[in-house]
């Protein structure tokens, strides 16, 4: 088992919840220590109670949020239920009927509120199962889910206390701050004084919570950091977490062994990354054909049209290898959710009316074995 890859697929880890993993990870606290505190600057919390890494990334992504969220409303609701909890006791008993009541008097002033509208009430039910999966309310009678059905429906929820663990402190005040650009800016001038340990934490955070790290040229700071200090990164990263770094020209990533891997994986057994690699494999075909020119940054840019049709005539190739789901999808779905997830594994970027391609599609291609024919004679 490894205990520092546990603390970054969990959100936390309760002891009433996993009593042999917290005491399993809290006692080999002291052999990652500093890899999280130095290397990735980041904070461990651990109480009586809970085991929390605080993993702030270098840069937000879009992969970054709450998967089970669907609405700006979401986070809101969920700040709105976070100040409720403050004010309770842990154990502390209380009505759905109150907790509604308290969010909408916090949120009316920046939003609509109408508990009558299906969709504001399913935004609340998300953000309610959320915090009870992570164990934050206790359902002690009823069901969240009814409340989405049917406006008026009771559920008694009983606080755990973990809550108070949820949000970041800062050190900082934050009422002002507009958009995420903001945060990032004031931990750099908060740390000003010791860039060298800003870029150390910078480089690692990105190789640790994020597909890849990329650099516009040689003069990049983090670029030069990560091929200076590779042997030492290298050795750091595979004692703490295994696997493999690879550099290329603007480009790092952390690389899991098939045999050996946690979280979140690209490509994994599922319809939709095995399209994306088939896609991919499209590209750097055209690239190695001269049809796709690759910039100084190593990166491809196409018309959004062509990039359409790239994915389109993919599913026309191996329309009948796909499941039933994407074999009937139409073009401006199908077209959609690919972008989407590519956008998320940063493999592309959207940038106005073009797509760049990132050097991160190229890292994995698939293809289907050469005796297999259905939907591929023309081929």
């Amino acid at each position: 088992m490894n205990e520092t890859r546990t603390l970054l697929e969990k959100y936390w880890i309760c002891k009433d919840q996993e009593k042999e993993l917290y005491y399993k990870v809290k006692s080999d606290i002291p052999a990652f220590q500093r890899f999280i505190r130095e290397l990735l600057g980041w904070k461990l919390i651990h109480t009586e109670k809970l085991l929390k890494l605080e993993k702030i990334p270098a840069h937000a992504e879009g992969f970054m949020g709450i998967q089970n969220f669907l609405d700006i409303r979401d986070y809101c609701i969920l700040c709105g239920v976070l100040m409720y909890l403050e004010d309770k006791e842990e154990q502390e008993q209380f009505l759905l009927s109150e907790l509604i009541d308290f969010v909408e008097t916090q949120l009316k002033a920046y939003m609509e509120m109408d508990w009558t509208s299906f969709s504001q009430r399913k935004s609340l039910v998300r953000v309610l199962q959320y915090m009870e999966n992570l164990q934050m309310l206790r359902v002690y009678e009823g069901s969240s889910e009814a409340f989405g059905q049917e406006e008026g429906q009771e559920v008694l929820y009983e606080n755990t206390g973990y809550s108070k663990y949820f949000a970041t402190s800062f050190s900082v005040d934050i009422a002002s701050y507009t958009s995420w650009r903001d945060f990032e800016r004031v931990q750099l001038e908060e740390l000003s004084g010791d860039r060298g340990h800003i870029r150390i934490n910078r480089v690692y955070r990105q190789l640790v919570a994020a597909p890849a790290l990329y650099w516009e040229n040689n003069e990049d700071a983090d670029s030069l950091y990560l091929k200076n200090q590779r042997q030492w990164i290298t050795k750091y990263m595979e004692e703490n977490l295994g696997g493999r770094l690879d550099i290329n020209k603007n480009m790092a990533c952390w690389m899991l062994e098939e045999d050996d891997c946690y979280g979140r994986v690209h490509p994994r057994d599922a319809m939709l990354p095995e399209i994306v690699l088939l896609i991919c494999t499209e590209i750097r075909k055209k690239q190695e054909e001269h049809e796709l020119i690759k910039a100084d940054n190593e990166c491809i840019y196409m018309a959004s049209e062509e990039f359409e049709k790239l994915i389109w005539k993919c599913r026309e190739v191996w329309n009948e290898a796909w499941s039933k789901e994407y074999r009937e999808m139409n073009q401006d779905r199908l077209v959609s959710v690919v972008l989407v997830y590519m956008q998320l594994w940063m493999m592309i970027r959207k940038e106005e009316n073009k797509i760049c391609i990132l050097p991160g599609a190229g890292k994995v291609t698939g293809y289907y074995p050469a005796d297999y024919t259905g939907g591929a004679e023309d081929e």
